[in-house]
């Protein structure tokens, strides 16, 4: 599954899907649920989950400024605060668009 077009339309994602369906996902709940290590933790040989200080949001967190594709597997946003770290298989993208119908 493979997105086919991606615009942002106000506060939202926008997504074509190559299967014909189209997501809709609010910019807040992509970078809210953004899989990187720094956001997510770290799991290490044992299951445990090692987590950073929290950073709290601030408006910027929530304002998409670049999107890029990498390779042919995966979104990288860039955000307003400077976070770019999360990669959103297309996999991964679809599960966040489907939850948040």
């Amino acid at each position: 599954m493979h997105p086919l077009d991606i615009q942002q339309i106000g506060e939202e994602l926008a997504i074509k899907w190559d299967d014909g369906v189209e997501s809709f996902v609010r910019l807040e709940t992509l970078r809210k649920r953004c899989p990187c290590a720094g956001c997510c933790g770290e799991t290490d040989v044992m299951g445990d989950v090692h987590r950073g200080p929290a950073r709290p949001f601030t408006a910027q967190s929530f304002q998409l400024t670049r999107l890029g594709r990498v390779g042919g597997y995966a979104l990288q946003p860039v955000w307003g605060d400077g976070h770019s770290t999360g990669l959103f298989s297309f996999d991964y993208l679809r599960q966040v668009a489907n939850a948040a119908k």
